[in-house]
C-alpha cells in the first residue's frame, strides 16, 4: 500500500501546479514584443519626407520664383527616385536582410532632407534632394514594409492578426503623410525662414526612428524555410510551391495591376492639383490650405481602414472595388471644384480621394502578403509600390495636358477611367468567390 501513495509521478504533480497557475510555465511562449511597431515609425518618417515638400509647392512658387511646371516637375523627380529604389530595396532585402537595407535607406531619407534645406538658399540642390528622397524612400518602403509585417506576425507577435499585420506598413506610412504636410505647411506660414525651418522635424522624427528601430531583430527567413511556409501562408493547401507560384503569379497581375496606379493617382489629385487651383480666394493662406489637404487625404485613408477590414472579410475583391468607385467619385467632385475654384467643396474631393487612397493601399498590401512567398515577400511588396507610384505622375500629366483639355474635362475624364479600372479588375477576377484570407478579428 505504501508503495502505491508514494510512486513519484503522482507525489510532486508539477503538471497540476501549472495548470492552477501556482508554478509559471517554463519559456514555451515567447515573451509579447512589439518589433513591428517600432520599425513602424521609420515608415512614417518616409511618408513624412514625400509630403513635407508636397505642402511646401505655394511657398517654393512664390518664395523661389520657381515657374508651375518647374514645381510640379520637382514634385514628379520624386517618383524617378523612387522607383529604382524600390526595385532595387526589394532584392536587396530578401537577399541580405530587411535591417540592414531599411536602416541604409534610412538615412538616405534624412541625406536627402539636408539637400533640400540647402535648396532654400540654392534651387540646383532641390533637384537631388527630391530624387534621394525618392530613392530612399523606395527602398524603405520595400524593406520597411516586408520587415515590418514579419515582425507584426508568428514568432515575432503573436497579437496581430494577418490582415493588420500586412497593413501596418500601409498606415504608418499614411500617418507620416499626413502629419508631415500639415506640420511643413504651418511652420512655412508663421516660422520665418520657411524653406529651411519646415524640414527640421523631419530630421528630429527619422533620427529618433532609426535609434528606436536600432533594437529590431533581422525578421528575413532563412533559405530553408520558405519553400514549406509559403503555401501554406497563401493559400493554406499544403501543396508544393513549384505547383502553385505560375498560378500565384498570374493571379498577382490580375489582382494588383487594375488597381495599384489608382493608390496614389488619387491622392495626388487631391493635395497637389485642387489646392493650386482654388489658392485665389485664400490670400494670405494657401500654404495652410494646402497643408490641410495634405492632411485630410491620408488621414481621410487612415479613417476607412476599420471598413476596409469589414469588407475584406466579406469577399477578397471587396475593397478593391469598393476603393475605385470611390476614388470615381473624388475625381467626379473635384472636377466642378475645379471649375468654381471652391476651397470647400476642394477639400471635400480631396477628402473622398483620401478614402479611395485608403481603400486601395489597404487592398493591395494585404493582398500581396497574402501571395508573396515569404522569400520573396520584400521584392513583391516592392513591385506593389512601384505600379502604386506610378500613380503619382497623374499631376504633372494633368498640368502637361490642361492648356489643350482644361483640368475640369481631365478630372471628368479620371473618374471615367476608375470605373473602367474597376470593371476590369472585376472581370479579370470574376473566378475569385472565395471569402478574403484576412480573417476576422476575434471579438
Amino acid at each position: 500500500m505504501s508503495t502505491t501513495v508514494k510512486r513519484p509521478a503522482e507525489s510532486g504533480r508539477p503538471d497540476d501546479a501549472r495548470v492552477r497557475g501556482t508554478t509559471p510555465p517554463p519559456t514555451t511562449t515567447p515573451p509579447r514584443r512589439r518589433h513591428g511597431l517600432r520599425v513602424g515609425w521609420m515608415m512614417t518618417a518616409s511618408g513624412w519626407s514625400a509630403n513635407q515638400f508636397s505642402a511646401l509647392l505655394g511657398a517654393y512658387r512664390s518664395g523661389t520664383g520657381l515657374s508651375e511646371s518647374a514645381v510640379t516637375g520637382l514634385f514628379a523627380v520624386y517618383v524617378v527616385g523612387l522607383v529604382p529604389g524600390l526595385l532595387i530595396g526589394g532584392p536587396l532585402a530578401d537577399r541580405y536582410g530587411r535591417r540592414p537595407v531599411a536602416l541604409i535607406a534610412l538615412g538616405v531619407n534624412l541625406l536627402s532632407t539636408c539637400l533640400l534645406m540647402v535648396g532654400a538658399a540654392t534651387t540646383g540642390w532641390l533637384l537631388p534632394g527630391r530624387f534621394l528622397t525618392g530613392l530612399g524612400a523606395g527602398a524603405l518602403l520595400a524593406a520597411g514594409s516586408a520587415w515590418v509585417k514579419e515582425l507584426s506576425s508568428p514568432p515575432f507577435d503573436l497579437t496581430a492578426s494577418p490582415g493588420a499585420a500586412a497593413k501596418r506598413s500601409g498606415m504608418f506610412v499614411s500617418a507620416g503623410f499626413a502629419s508631415g504636410g500639415l506640420s511643413a505647411a504651418l511652420i512655412a506660414q508663421w516660422a520665418p525662414d520657411p524653406l529651411l525651418t519646415a524640414y527640421l522635424p523631419h530630421l528630429v522624427l527619422a533620427v529618433a526612428a532609426g535609434a528606436v528601430a536600432l533594437g529590431a531583430p533581422e525578421s528575413r527567413p532563412s533559405q530553408a524555410r520558405p519553400a514549406a511556409a509559403a503555401p501554406a501562408s497563401a493559400e493554406g493547401t499544403g501543396a508544393p510551391p513549384v505547383a502553385q507560384a505560375p498560378f500565384r503569379r498570374t493571379r498577382f497581375w490580375r489582382a494588383i495591376l487594375p488597381v495599384a496606379p489608382w493608390v496614389f493617382a488619387a491622392p495626388t489629385v487631391g493635395f497637389v492639383i485642387l489646392p493650386g487651383l482654388v489658392d485665389g480666394g485664400l490670400t494670405g493662406w494657401q500654404t495652410v490650405y494646402a497643408g490641410v489637404a495634405t492632411a485630410v487625404v491620408p488621414g481621410a485613408g487612415l479613417a476607412v481602414q476599420l471598413p476596409a477590414r469589414y469588407l475584406a472579410t466579406r469577399h477578397r475583391l471587396a475593397t478593391g472595388v469598393a476603393g475605385l468607385l470611390v476614388i470615381a467619385v473624388g475625381f467626379a467632385l473635384a472636377a466642378p471644384a475645379a471649375a468654381t475654384e471652391q476651397p470647400v467643396l476642394a477639400l471635400a474631393a480631396a477628402a473622398v480621394l483620401g478614402a479611395g487612397y485608403g481603400l486601395t493601399l489597404s487592398f493591395g498590401l494585404t493582398e500581396v502578403a497574402a501571395l508573396a512567398p515569404r522569400a520573396h515577400l520584400a521584392r513583391l511588396t516592392s513591385l506593389f509600390w512601384t505600379l502604386a507610384y506610378t500613380g503619382m505622375f497623374t499631376p504633372y500629366a494633368i498640368t502637361a495636358l490642361s492648356t489643350t483639355f482644361g483640368v475640369p474635362a481631365l478630372l471628368r475624364a479620371g473618374a471615367l477611367l476608375a470605373v473602367l479600372s474597376c470593371a476590369a479588375f472585376v472581370l479579370l477576377n470574376r473566378g475569385e468567390r472565395r471569402p478574403a484570407l484576412t480573417p476576422r478579428c476575434p471579438g
